[in-house]
């Protein structure tokens, strides 16, 4: 028996092209995160001992942002909070990084960052991250 909750759901879930859209914009940031990754560790062995616990830490978290948006394009209506963390997080460097331009990286900070908030936001719209919030989204059912 359909309900009236299941019309309303179909008649604004988003469409395959959407959500496929949406998941392919999460693994290419996820696998865009990997390049810092890489880059800082490279820089690791040349910092002074005072940076490089810092610095190590700030790497590592390339690979959790990498990761979380891993899972955001395999199952974007499953992972309640995720969407609006990243977004949180990443609209709060790049508006910090507009603020202070004349810092050495703000530039890139807010260039890189900007970038990756955009795909989120375009992912979580094409995707309707915020399903997650609904009533039984993270139930047995397959709606992810």
């Amino acid at each position: 028996m359909i309900t009236q909750t299941d019309v309303a759901t179909a008649a604004t879930a988003p469409t395959r092209w959407q959500d496929r859209t949406g998941r392919i914009l999460m693994a290419i940031t996820a696998a865009a995160t990997l390049v810092p990754f890489v880059e800082g560790v490279t820089r690791l062995g040349d910092l002074p001992e005072d940076q490089i616990l810092t610095e190590y830490w700030r790497t590592c978290a390339y690979l959790v942002f990498a990761g979380m948006w891993a899972l955001l394009a395999v199952a974007p209506r499953k992972q309640r909070g995720m969407w609006e963390l990243l977004l949180l997080h990443k609209i709060a460097v790049t508006v910090q990084a507009a603020f202070i331009l004349d810092v050495p990286h703000a530039p890139l900070t807010l260039i890189a960052d900007g970038l990756v908030s955009l795909t989120t936001i375009a992912g979580y719209v094409l995707c309707r991250g915020w399903y997650t919030w609904r009533r039984g989204a993270l139930g047995p059912d397959d709606n992810r």
